[in-house]
């Protein structure tokens, strides 16, 4: 069982930085995938990024690739995303997510395969 705690939302102006944190409980954090989503609203969540357990892959979604670096402390247990360069089309509620399947470009942008997820933290882009 993994619990997951998001932080670091807040309010930002356009082409502002954040960087939210995923605070992990239990040992086995450093044998998870960690992704992150999104969901803004009236819209379904979508994919973000997603990390490998020992962070040599990464995976991001055209939207934020170049503005968006995942990363992870397995020391820490918690999972980062720095946002840099933000649009206010990246408002949205952000979540973090974590599972055990083996690592593959297109089954961690997958929400469905993630078992566990935090209750997410609010980002909001003013233009």
């Amino acid at each position: 069982q993994v619990q997951l705690v998001e932080s670091g939302g807040g309010l930002v102006q356009a082409g502002g930085s954040l960087r939210l944190s995923c605070a992990a409980s239990g040992r086995t954090f450093s044998r998870y995938v960690m992704g992150w989503f999104r969901q803004a609203p009236g819209k379904e969540r979508e994919f973000v990024a997603a990390i490998s357990w020992n962070s040599t892959s990464t995976y991001y979604a055209d939207s934020v690739k170049g503005r968006f670096t995942i990363s992870r402390d397995n020391a820490k247990n918690t999972a980062y995303l720095q946002m840099d360069s933000l649009k206010p089309e990246d408002t949205a509620v952000y979540y973090c997510a974590a599972d055990s399947f083996p690592w593959s470009g297109s089954v961690c942008s997958d929400s469905g395969e993630y078992d566990y997820w935090g209750q997410g933290t609010q980002v909001t882009v003013s233009s």
